[in-house]
């Protein structure tokens, strides 16, 4: 249940309000206590936050609401702001953006309980790479090593020539996708935070940490493949956003209860379906099959849920009273991440607040 005290922070502040975000940490920091998950420690929440505002500088020029709401979006994530990677405050236009890092986007690829791991390299131009696709799909990677077998420094090993990132799920199958470095580079070019950065001569992060946004863009690339939880669909979101030069409108009401989802724009994701033809996805395995056409697991849920309800009960209907019938958070994770590939747009945002709404009634009940 959302606070009041933390809700009212959006309205008209009386003059004894906090005027900066540590001022706000502080006289807010019990009511923080209460509206994060439990697993959340808020002492070290505020911690990191506090230190994670005082290395950008440019943060103290944006509305404190804003940074206020994005550390909690943060801490609703799972995702902790700051020196881990996991997360990163940027303000933009007088407000502050959430941006998941690739670090933070591997770890609730993990969480959602089907992804047992997930990692990504740079391949160097000296390097061994070997790429197979068809029947018999394999990708092989042999860092130069140096005397003694141990890795070689990256100088010895060149330019980076691309970027790979590699899923295992539970079953022990696998799938990967493959950039080479000029793809990579194509989407830079497109992101809207680098033309801007170009435009006003000015150091972007791609210039002063190339190999970590090409790990994030690859990272990306796979997670469009993978069962996504609400929390890495939401951070997914958070950084296609970003990415546009859109505002997040980080609403600091949705934030407490649960509800925020970016709106994003279908049109300029970070590369049309076809640029993904190197993502190597895993085999079907249980779906049934009609035509020649997997079935998904959504449909199928639909399918058995609407045997009496007549043809008019909707595939998202099917798959909230799926989600309802839930008794544990995991069992509610599990329906979330069978029915999300089913849908898109305002129908994945139904049912992300569908998903967070049940989530709720489930934790008054423990």
């Amino acid at each position: 249940m959302a606070l009041q005290a933390l809700k009212n922070i959006n309205r008209s502040a009386p003059a004894d309000a906090p005027k900066d975000f540590p001022a706000m940490l502080e006289k807010f920091k019990g009511e923080i206590a209460r509206a994060l998950p439990r697993h959340i420690n808020p002492d070290r929440m505020a911690r990191i936050a506090l230190t994670a505002f005082r290395m950008t500088p440019k943060l103290g020029e944006c509305d404190p609401r804003s940074v206020f709401a994005a550390v909690i979006q943060s801490s609703q994530l799972g995702l902790e702001v700051g020196l881990m990677g996991e997360a990163h405050l940027v303000p933009f236009k007088g407000q502050c953006q959430l941006i998941p890092g690739y670090t933070g986007l591997m770890k609730l690829a993990r969480q959602s309980g089907l992804v047992q791991d997930i990692y990504a390299h740079e391949v160097r131009v000296k390097d061994k790479f070997t790429l197979k696709l068809g029947m018999e799909r394999s990708l092989e990677h042999e860092p130069l090593t140096a005397p003694g077998g141990f890795p070689a420094s990256d100088e010895e090993r060149g330019e980076v020539a691309g970027f790979y990132a590699v899923a295992v799920f539970k079953d022990g199958s696998r799938t990967f996708v493959a950039m080479s470095r000029k793809e990579v580079e194509k989407i830079r070019d497109g992101s809207r935070g680098y033309q801007s950065a170009k435009q006003y001569k000015k150091e972007s992060v791609w210039d002063t940490d190339f190999v970590a946004m090409g790990l994030k863009t690859v990272i990306r690339r796979l997670c469009k493949f993978l069962p996504k939880s609400p929390e890495l669909a939401t951070a997914l979101a958070m950084d296609a956003v970003s990415e546009q030069g859109q505002a997040q409108n980080l609403d600091l009401n949705e934030v407490i209860e649960g509800n925020y989802a970016p709106v994003v724009d279908d049109e300029q994701g970070d590369a049309p379906d076809a640029e993904a033809a190197t993502a190597v996805k895993p085999e079907a395995t249980s779906q049934q099959v009609k035509g020649g056409k997997p079935e998904t697991a959504a449909a199928q849920a639909a399918k058995a849920e609407g045997q009496g309800a007549g043809n008019g009960a909707s595939l998202l209907d099917a798959a909230i009273k799926s989600m309802e019938k839930a008794k544990t958070v995991d069992a509610l994770d599990e329906a979330y991440i069978r029915a999300e590939a089913e849908f898109t747009g305002v129908e994945l945002e139904t049912l992300m607040r569908e998903y967070r709404r049940i989530k709720a009634d489930l934790g008054s009940l423990i």
